[in-house]
């Protein structure tokens, strides 16, 4: 079997995020850079069945600048074979359509049995990635998934929605997106992040995927800053802390 798993470099998550004012686009030059949490968790979903099914082959691939390369690395590192790396100076600020259009073309000619991702990425969050990537390489998806399970001919898992846990399963080949209740990814040690440096990686740009250097239908036009957080009003208990505390929920309609 051969499974792509969809990884991200993103903004650390615990780290504080920024609008670039001049392109309103995410500042990746402020704070530290990670693979994202969910693309680690989606590995870990292809590195489960590789344990069982010795003969699978897990491609981690990624669209993004120089530097997420990281994100490969460290996808080498956790038991990845190998990993595609789509880079190009052209898909700057690349909205969802480009996105899938660019991923899509990097996907087809590989004809993968399964391509997991994560159901949303934490820095832009727009979670329709894996479901246009379905519509243009027109292939079944199974999205939110809680749990997996996977046979040499199909996928199956519980999907979560606001209304209900529903047990779907799909044919090969599929799409699939996960979210965080799926297991915590495993450690990369010293020996795969040693092992990682002598895995290929191959890297490509628009041209190599023959497509001509795609303009997004969209575009942040404004963005402006939260303003900082201020202290609240401050209680002193002098006898009348009790009708103070009233009268400020009351004057909120709290009660």
């Amino acid at each position: 079997m051969k499974i792509a798993v969809l990884v991200k470099h993103v903004p650390d998550t615990y780290g504080e995020r920024q609008l670039d004012p001049a392109t309103r686009r995410a500042d990746r030059t402020a704070g530290d850079q990670v693979i994202d949490e969910i693309s680690e968790r989606a590995v870990e979903v292809a590195l489960a069945h590789k344990d069982h099914e010795k003969s699978t082959e897990v491609v981690a691939v990624t669209m993004g600048p120089a530097q997420a390369t990281d994100a490969l690395r460290k996808s080498l590192a956790m038991g990845a074979d190998r990993a595609i790396h789509i880079v190009d100076d052209a898909l700057t600020g690349a909205d969802l359509m480009v996105t899938a259009t660019v991923l899509s073309a990097a996907l087809r000619p590989e004809r993968f049995d399964l391509v997991i991702a994560g159901n949303e990425s934490t820095d832009g969050r727009g979670g329709v990635l894996p479901a246009l990537l379905a519509e243009m390489l027109g292939l079944p998806l199974l999205s939110a998934l809680r749990t997996v399970r996977l046979t040499d001919t199909e996928v199956s898992g519980a999907r979560v929605t606001d209304a209900a846990s529903t047990e779907v399963r799909a044919q090969l080949p599929a799409i699939i997106s996960i979210t965080e209740q799926l297991p915590d990814a495993r450690f990369a040690g010293l020996r795969g992040i040693m092992a990682a440096k002598r895995k290929p990686m191959a890297k490509v740009g628009t041209a190599d995927l023959g497509l001509e250097p795609p303009s997004s239908r969209t575009a942040v036009t404004s963005a402006t800053a939260l303003p900082r957080r201020t202290g609240g009003p401050r209680v002193e208990d002098d006898g009348t802390a009790a009708q103070q505390l009233a009268d400020f929920l009351a004057d909120r309609h709290l009660i």
